[in-house]
Order: C-alpha cells, then sequence, then structure tokens
C-alpha cells in the first residue's frame, strides 16, 4: 500500500499592510477634473462651427449631399442644417432659421444643457436629462411633420 503523507499546513499570507490614503487633491485641480468633459465638448463644438463657419456649405463640393435628397429629391429634416450653422457661425440668424429653424432650436437648446451642465460640474453636481418618452415622441413627430410639410408645395418656404 502506497502512503503518501499529507500535505503540509500553508502558511498564512501575510497582510498587504495598511491601505494607502492619498491626500485629498486641492480644490481647483479637482474642480479643473469635472468640468474637462464639459469643456472638452464645449471646444469640439467650436471646432466644428468654426470649420463649418470658415468653409462655405453653399459652394458646392465640399461636403457630401444629403443621400435622401440624392436618391428621392425629398429633404430630411437635416438637410439645410450644415448651411444654417454657417450662417449661426456669422450671426446671420435670419439666414439659419430660413435653411433649417429645428436646427437652430438645437442650437440654442444645446447651448442652454450645457451652461446647466458646466455650473453644476463645477459644483460636483451630476448631470442627469430625464425626458419622460412623451417628449421624446413629441420631437419626433415635430421633425416629421416638419420634413413633410416642408416637401409639399405650400411649405417651400420651409425647403433650404
Amino acid at each position: 500500500m502506497d502512503a503518501t503523507p499529507p500535505a503540509a499546513p500553508r502558511p498564512p499570507v501575510p497582510a498587504a499592510g495598511p491601505p494607502t490614503v492619498r491626500p485629498p487633491a486641492p480644490a481647483h485641480a479637482s474642480r479643473l477634473r469635472r468640468i474637462a468633459v464639459p469643456a472638452g465638448v464645449m471646444a469640439a463644438v467650436v471646432g466644428a462651427f468654426g470649420y463649418v463657419g470658415a468653409v462655405d456649405p453653399n459652394e458646392p463640393g465640399h461636403y457630401p449631399v444629403c443621400p435622401l435628397l440624392r436618391l428621392t429629391g425629398l429633404y430630411c429634416p437635416g438637410c439645410g442644417g450644415l448651411r444654417s450653422a454657417h450662417a449661426f457661425a456669422h450671426g446671420d440668424i435670419a439666414t439659419a432659421l430660413g435653411s433649417n429653424a429645428p436646427a437652430v432650436a438645437g442650437y440654442v437648446l444645446f447651448a442652454v444643457l450645457w451652461v446647466v451642465w458646466i455650473s453644476r460640474a463645477a459644483r460636483g453636481r451630476p448631470m442627469s436629462i430625464a425626458a419622460k418618452p412623451v417628449v421624446w415622441w413629441g420631437v419626433g413627430t415635430v421633425l416629421i411633420v416638419f420634413s413633410v410639410v416642408r416637401n409639399l408645395p405650400f411649405g417651400a418656404a420651409l425647403a433650404p
């Protein structure tokens, strides 16, 4: 009979030592860290508006054509958005509204939400947008109606 000796008990694993505690970061560093994301988003938006403001979408060849417009001849809710952004970047609000009014409303809504976001981030409060489904259905309905009307003869004023 082959008897194997019992395995020796393992020695206890020593504790890793006391946990290291970092000293609290200075308040200004923490605040800068909190506003980094909203500031980065705004930098990207300003860069995009700067590019669209510098490169005129009214001149052909700079931007791709809307696929829906190219395939069907119908304006989608975004058609005229670049021309609207170009006019908005140059301060021509009337032309921006004429090119795409919902886009201008989106620019204003973004600006308001960004101000709320940065102010909440600076104070260390989280930003959350909890819109009920009825709000999203309403926005979708407005955009669909806008798209249909701008493609009808009596809605030609809404076409870009």
